[in-house]
């Protein structure tokens, strides 16, 4: 099992940037993959961003160039680089680790960007 424990959301005004991270506990060297997905109100989660364990990253079409996903040396923790932040970015992120035993999710960190 994994646990996971997100920090680093908040307020950041149109163009700022904020670093997410997530840290994975537990049994953690059978992780394939971590991630990021979001959620605004009223809409689906959808996924931002996810590197492997082999450090593939893909990025969801409206973040590339801004966003950019890395993980640790250990691989037990995964960080979400957020920069030009804009107010349609505003949403719950979560972290996601995809392991042998199934998917765990975080409990979300709230991403407000707003003048």
């Amino acid at each position: 099992q994994v646990q996971l424990v997100e920090s680093g959301g908040g307020l950041v005004q149109p163009g700022g940037s904020l670093r997410l991270s997530c840290a994975a506990s537990g049994s953690i060297f059978s992780i394939n993959a971590m991630g990021w997905y979001r959620q605004a109100p009223g809409k689906q989660r959808e996924l931002v961003a996810q590197i492997t364990s082999g450090g593939t990253t893909i990025y969801t079409d409206s973040v590339k160039g801004r966003f950019a996903i890395s993980r640790d040396n250990g691989r037990s923790t995964v960080y979400l680089q957020m920069n030009s932040l804009k107010p349609e970015d505003t949403a719950v992120y979560f972290c996601k680790v995809l392991h042998v035993s199934g998917a765990y999710w975080g409990q979300g960190t709230q991403v407000t960007v707003s003048s």
